[in-house]
């Protein structure tokens, strides 16, 4: 979906009601949404834009030119919002706003970052096109568990074969271990037959060297806040990054939480 178009003749204190979920929703809020009325008042102009509508519209409407003023807005929201083009997911400037703004409402949350171990090495056996549908497949195991377990729940995708979801402290056993149980289950037939049936495949390693590589595996690193332990998306940034390299040490597909306190 390019834009969302609300318009009315009446007052639009509904409409605006609407606008305001629609920018309070994670995924909703990032498509532009242009207002229309023919002879709004400026409380209800003022409104619309403090509620963070992208145009109003308003007087005779023109095709012509209102055709021309929508296609720059959503020529706008494509330059300017961060959205990953392969999964469609909130990229890393919407990543760092949410993470923001959950410390500075001190909530408690888990930041959990998951990324593909031997990535690379796939990618460059099958070529692009097949690491594109890993990554795909994985968005959508990611988002679609999230999701269903968890309604307050974000997924976003920074880049390549790495995701970050933010999910409560309680329900990260029962998400990271479905995402697991799941990926693990379906990814060997992302592999031709006879690479899947030896369990791995051959090829070369960062060094140029010929490596054996097994089935793609799934490691997530689980960063809690709790208690206003952290203030700043910084300090959070640092130890996740310590955490994901202990987890990746560890074979296979895993989730690692973080038990020691901030440092």
């Amino acid at each position: 979906m390019d834009l969302i178009i609300i318009g009315g003749k009446a007052d639009l204190f509904k409409e605006i009601e609407l606008l305001r979920a629609i920018k309070r929703n994670v995924f909703l809020s990032m498509i532009p949404v242009v207002m229309y009325h023919p002879t709004p008042t400026d409380n209800v102009v003022i409104a619309a834009y403090e509620n963070g509508v992208d145009d109003f519209i308003h007087g005779e409407w023109i095709d012509q030119l209102e055709k021309v003023r929508i296609k720059q807005v959503i020529d706008r929201s494509r330059r300017d919002l961060s959205i990953n083009s392969t999964t469609r997911l909130p990229g890393a400037t919407i990543i760092e706003r949410e993470i923001t703004e959950q410390l500075k409402i001190g909530a408690e949350f888990c930041v959990c970052y998951a990324d593909l171990d031997n990535f690379k090495a796939f990618n460059d056996y099958y070529g692009y096109v097949r690491g594109d549908r890993v990554i795909k497949l994985t968005a959508r195991i990611i988002k679609d568990i999230v999701f269903d377990l968890c309604r307050g729940g974000f997924v976003g995708h920074i880049a390549g074969d790495d995701f970050l979801f933010i999910i409560p402290f309680e329900q990260v056993d029962e998400i990271c271990s479905a995402i697991i149980r799941t990926f693990d289950s379906v990814i060997p037939f992302r592999y031709d037959q006879n690479d899947r049936e030896a369990g791995q495949i051959e090829t070369k390693n960062r060094r140029g060297e010929l490596e054996h590589f097994p089935i793609l595996t799934i490691s997530i690193s689980v960063l809690p806040n709790k208690d206003g332990q952290f203030t700043h998306i910084g300090e959070m940034s640092k130890q996740l990054a310590d955490l994901k390299t202990a987890t990746k040490r560890m074979p296979g597909s895993n989730y690692l939480v973080e038990r020691r306190e901030k440092y």
